[in-house]
């Protein structure tokens, strides 16, 4: 009877291998913690669709949303880690933990890291009817007004509300944050005048700001961004905000478990869609830098993340944002 066992398991254990070596045999889910159309969204549609020819396989984006992205999040954790279901997920992943008490799944160790995908600067952008035209002016502005400016955000642990966390920090300022379920309606509520400033990532707000829906007063990153209609917007360290830097990155993960070999294919192909001309030309278009360094690699990934949560513990506590 044990000889049996041991023969079954055997079996097993080879037929498991096998199925390792073969995959993907079926479509792949790229899970999206956030509602369809925001940038999350956008972003994981046009690597979903990189990915098909590298996995030999369809990739279908599925939205899963609510309480910051947590929920959507939470059900890969949960996943069957034989590598069909993956997340793509932005900066969140890594200031969840310091935003929320109770979360039922664990970063890093709940996930198993296949590589950064992208990053991208905020703006700083208003309604266009502000009484300014210029940084200095927002500056003074903000400073006569103070917590009379609405500041808004698409919700907690988005990367517009960790950015406004970090300009508020940084001026010194207690603004009426005013949250929102998504970019979409923060979006709309800006250009029409109903709230005054909000800190939104280029892939959502370059549109608008070359529409002249919205007025802008900098990007958070370290150098100004390479597009034509940005290129004489300056830096917020520029304008005199010394090391502000809020850069949005997204990421692509897998639950905890997956077997190693089905890591190292997802990786790879991974690696072949970020070349993919399509998809370059479409991420630069919005502002987005495609990443090609150690970061790409699963323990740089990991490495990075774990230092962004530090990193955002530090700016959150400082806030005084109290978990949810």
């Amino acid at each position: 009877m044990n000889f049996q066992k041991i023969a079954l398991a055997v079996a097993l254990a080879g037929i498991s291998l096998a199925a390792r070596a073969d995959f993907p045999e079926k479509a792949v889910t790229l899970l999206v913690p956030f509602a369809a159309g925001g940038p999350s969204d956008k972003i994981a549609r046009d690597v979903a669709e990189a990915l098909r020819k590298p996995l030999g396989q369809a990739v279908i984006v599925e939205n899963t949303t609510g309480a910051g992205g947590t929920i959507g999040t939470a059900k890969v954790a949960r996943a069957v880690p034989d590598g069909y279901t993956l997340l793509v997920h932005h900066i969140g992943m890594a200031t969840a933990p310091s935003l929320y008490k109770d979360l039922s799944y664990k970063v890093p160790d709940d996930f198993e890291f296949l590589g950064l995908i992208n990053e991208a600067p905020s703006t700083l952008i208003s309604k266009p009817t502000l009484a300014a035209n210029s940084f200095d002016e927002l500056r003074k502005w903000i400073n006569e007004n103070n917590d009379k400016v609405n500041l808004a955000n698409a919700g907690v642990g988005s990367a517009s509300h960790l950015c406004g966390l970090m300009l508020q920090s940084a001026l010194g300022a207690n603004m009426t944050t005013v949250p929102y379920k998504g970019t979409a309606p923060a979006m709309i509520d800006l250009m029409g005048g109903q709230v005054d400033l909000m800190c939104e990532q280029a892939t959502n707000a370059v549109t608008q700001i070359e529409g002249k829906k919205v007025k802008t007063f900098g990007v958070t990153s370290t150098e100004r961004l390479k597009l034509p209609s940005m290129a004489e917007v300056p830096t917020l360290a520029e304008s005199g905000l010394a090391d502000f830097n809020v850069t949005v990155w997204h990421g692509l993960y897998a639950p905890r478990g997956t077997p190693p070999e089905v890591l190292a294919k997802l990786n790879a192909a991974l690696r072949s869609a970020l070349k993919n001309p399509d998809l370059i030309r479409r991420q630069e278009a919005l502002g987005l830098t495609i990443i090609d360094d150690e970061r790409l690699a699963p323990s740089g990934h990991k490495k990075y993340v774990i230092e962004e949560m530090d990193r955002w513990a530090k700016v959150i506590s400082a806030s005084g944002q109290q978990p949810n």
